[in-house]
């Protein structure tokens, strides 16, 4: 029994239409007032950190609000990236041209730099990583002492799946150089004393768009090397110091190209992190907690299933979330569950059909719902 179930979410939270633009500038290589800018995000995470908190947030995090997105930040980190690509249309709005058009307008333009992987893949700079450290513990000690706290950062295989290889002659080269380069990234992370999270949507929304190609015995594969990719590179990190994030893509389509759960579940459980953070509140996946019950779970194994739809600003209802969080305190006991999100709240600068102010209603909503949920026990 548990007096209290742990909430959290999946990382980004939306920027604001200030730090909105300096973000989109810094990433088009436009110059930009570096002090300006630390100030900019620095603002923006004490409010974020205390918004988090305020709403009853167990594990907190910096809302990956000094990156202009959660997967193609790593471009002023590391070398061997260069360009900006057109992207492919995930294969369910491929046909739904209308309905690209509104997404659009309603969650806006995709403004960021998209490159491809040109040349080889090495670690040259690592400060704004640091930066990204020192705001957010300036901000915990400002609003959240006490607090669990996590980071976010992209897995090897999220990488591939966004920047394309046009480098390497295989997939599993340009893995075995972005192991190298990621793990001071990850390490640096665990060793700031904040859990580390791995964003691995490839290991599930990239059979529709970044390796959307691939025959499904081909995808398989190439997951299965992602996540032998993850493990090496965090070796050193201790599993219950880690999170790992899976999901179909933060986006209101009809997503019937979603490979099942139950086709990937044996090899997402092969990974290292404890936590693992996946969509179960979506109307396209919430049928799968059954997936969860029926698989064989390692003890280690902790169950962090989004509770909240992230493409919607309805506000579910504690009394919902309470049953949703039912389901899985059946199968692994309460526990090993934290009440989590679907997915981010702004997983890029400028994108994304949540208003801001119903964020945090969301969030406050996932406490109320888990300490239903707790009082029941």
């Amino acid at each position: 029994m548990t007096s209290s179930i742990p909430t959290t979410h999946v990382g980004s939270l939306p920027r604001g239409s200030e730090l909105t633009p300096l973000l989109l500038a810094r990433d088009a290589g436009e110059p930009y007032d570096a002090a300006a800018f630390d100030s900019a995000v620095q603002m923006a995470v004490d409010a974020a950190v205390a918004a988090q908190v305020a709403a009853g947030v167990t594990i907190v995090s910096d809302g990956e609000l000094g990156k202009v997105g959660y997967s193609t930040y790593i471009i002023e980190r590391l070398s061997g990236f260069g360009g900006n690509s057109a992207r492919k249309p995930a294969l369910d709005l491929a046909p739904l041209p209308e309905l690209r058009t509104k997404l659009a307008a309603i969650m806006g333009a995709q403004e960021f730099t998209r490159a491809d992987c040109v040349g080889p893949i090495r670690l040259v700079n690592l400060d704004p990583l640091h930066d990204d450290i020192r705001r957010f513990r300036t901000a915990l000690d400002r609003h959240g002492e006490g607090a669990r706290a996590f980071m976010n950062s992209a897995s090897p295989g999220l990488i591939t799946a966004f920047q394309a290889n046009a480098f390497y002659p295989t997939h599993d080269a340009y893995l075995a150089d972005l192991v190298d380069a990621m793990r001071p990234e990850y390490e640096a992370i665990a060793e700031a004393g904040f859990e580390l999270q791995l964003d691995c949507p490839d290991l599930a929304m990239s059979r529709h768009t970044g390796y959307q190609e691939m025959e499904e015995a081909a995808f398989l594969k190439t997951i299965e090397a992602n996540v032998a990719a993850l493990n090496a590179a965090t070796a050193n990190i201790a599993p219950e110091r880690m999170r790992m994030h899976i999901c179909w893509g933060n986006y209101e389509g009809p997503h019937d190209h979603d490979i099942p759960l139950e086709r990937i579940i044996d090899i997402v459980l092969r990974a290292r992190p404890a936590t693992i953070l996946f969509e179960a509140a979506n109307p396209r996946h919430e049928h799968e907690w059954t997936v969860w019950r029926d698989a064989a779970l390692p003890d280690d194994k902790i169950l962090a299933p989004g509770l909240i739809d992230t493409c919607s600003n309805y506000l579910e209802h504690p009394e919902l979330i309470a049953q949703r969080i039912a389901r899985f305190i059946d199968i692994v006991g309460a526990d090993r569950v934290i009440a989590s999100t679907d997915c981010g709240f702004g997983t890029f600068a400028g994108y994304g059909k949540i208003d801001p102010a119903v964020t945090w209603k969301k969030l406050a909503a996932l406490r109320e719902g888990a300490d239903l949920a707790a009082a029941r026990l």
